[in-house]
């Protein structure tokens, strides 16, 4: 390219830039009022009306403060009420019957344990069994064991 040819395109976008920039700084801003525009905050009488109309309750801090303190003295009553419905809860029991059968582990009856809800962890279960030697004692049959028993209850009826 020719250093003329540069120079005269160069010249061409300094001319439209410029010719652009005027145009944009001499127009009227959008509002048609001048860009610095002064806004006055409402009154507070202005903010207590607009939301009192939009539904919501405006109070002082002496206000505030009594409800608290009202909240604070039902509090009590309501935690008796709560503490009432925590004993009233039922628990569920789950029953199930576990068919031990020939050549099954205490790891595999755990398992069945747990899928049976009666135990939360198969391996405490085949732990407990190791520690107190029971492990070669594991005879096939047929048990009913429930949620409520403990672990040494379960392994009492398992290893009879």
């Amino acid at each position: 390219m020719k250093p003329n040819l540069i120079t005269s395109f160069a010249a061409g976008l300094l001319l439209s830039a410029t010719v652009c920039g005027a145009v944009y700084f001499s127009k009227p801003s959008p509002s048609g009022k001048s860009a610095k525009q002064v806004v006055k905050a409402p009154t507070e009488e202005q903010m207590k009306d607009t939301l009192s109309n939009s539904g919501y309750i405006i109070l002082t801090n002496k206000e505030w403060e009594k409800q608290l303190a009202a909240t604070k003295e039902e509090k009590p009553q309501k935690e008796t009420e709560q503490e009432t419905k925590e004993t009233t809860k039922e628990t569920i029991v789950y029953r199930t019957v576990v068919n031990v059968a020939q050549g099954m582990t205490s790891i595999d009856v755990g398992n069945a344990l747990v899928r049976g809800k009666i135990i939360d962890n198969a391996r405490d279960f085949f732990n407990e069994v190791e520690k107190r030697g029971l492990s070669n004692k594991l005879k096939p049959g047929t048990f009913e064991l429930d949620s409520n028993m403990t672990m040494d209850e379960v392994i009492a009826v398992i290893f009879k």
